[in-house]
């Protein structure tokens, strides 16, 4: 009896996990990122990996690359409109080599001075992962200024 049970459970969770379909993120987040832009007004442009900015302003100082440490003032937000994390007016100091890659691609984008929305996709963010108040998947949406380069 004991081990009837056991073998319908087994098969049970073999089915239940047969069915489940593996979900396409990058496509998942593309539509996710396009609605935002949609909803929001943005004139928003892709860079080919799953990006998208926009420049708002567009600064007049130095480009920083990915060895450069920077300075910007953020705010980071879920498609929903909530904020997990920001930086206060004076900004935060960061090695670019430190942060996620949709700000090691995003960042750069920007000039000294100049400021932006960064729309980052889970593949860039976080990925699969929990942190802290995001979800595991999450596309990331970050206003930000750079403020300095060095």
């Amino acid at each position: 009896m004991k081990r009837l049970f056991v073998l319908t459970l087994l098969s049970s969770i073999f089915i239940v996990s047969s069915c489940t379909k593996d979900v396409d993120y990058t496509q998942l987040d593309e539509d996710i990122i396009l609605q935002y832009i949609s909803d929001n007004n943005l004139n928003a442009e892709a860079t080919g990996s799953g990006l998208y900015y926009e420049v708002y302003s567009n600064g007049n100082g130095d480009v920083p690359n990915i060895n450069s440490i920077v300075t910007v003032s953020y705010k980071g937000t879920l498609t929903d409109g909530s904020i997990f994390d920001q930086s206060g007016a004076s900004g935060a100091t960061f090695p670019l080599t430190n942060v996620i890659q949709g700000w090691q691609e995003g960042i750069p984008l920007f000039s000294e001075g100049g400021s932006g929305i960064l729309l980052i996709p889970s593949a860039l963010g976080y990925g699969n992962q929990a942190i802290g108040s995001i979800p595991a998947n999450s596309v990331l949406i970050f206003e930000v200024t750079l403020l300095n380069v060095d």
